[in-house]
């Protein structure tokens, strides 16, 4: 079951932003997408609030993101986000086996 955990990031003149910024410039971002496990890992802008920043962070499972809290570059993260005065709001998804039931696929444009 992959896990899917959005973060929103928040903060104020544009530091969340800036946050992001940091986090692809040092290469953070390049070494979590090349963890064993990994699934995404991409940061988006909300069109109605610029002092916030998604980031959508996906997992093969529990163990593999266990696995990247352990590491160092977790303290990275939290100095970078201490840094910019961040407030954070999480939310989880957890997928199902069955992915897209067919009655919603009619729905989707490929």
């Amino acid at each position: 079951m992959a896990i899917t955990i959005n973060i929103y990031y928040h903060g104020k003149n544009g530091n969340a932003k800036k946050f992001a910024e940091e986090m692809l410039s040092s290469g953070i971002v390049d070494r979590i997408r090349a963890e064993k496990g990994n699934l995404k890992y991409e940061y988006f802008i909300p069109f109605d609030d610029a002092e916030t920043i998604l980031l959508i962070d996906s997992w093969e499972n529990q163990e593999a993101l266990d696995i990247h809290h352990a590491t160092p570059m977790m303290k990275e993260i939290i100095r970078l986000r201490e840094k910019y005065n961040l407030t954070m709001k999480v939310e989880r998804f957890v997928s199902d086996k069955a992915g897209i039931p067919e009655k919603d696929k009619a729905f989707i444009k490929k």
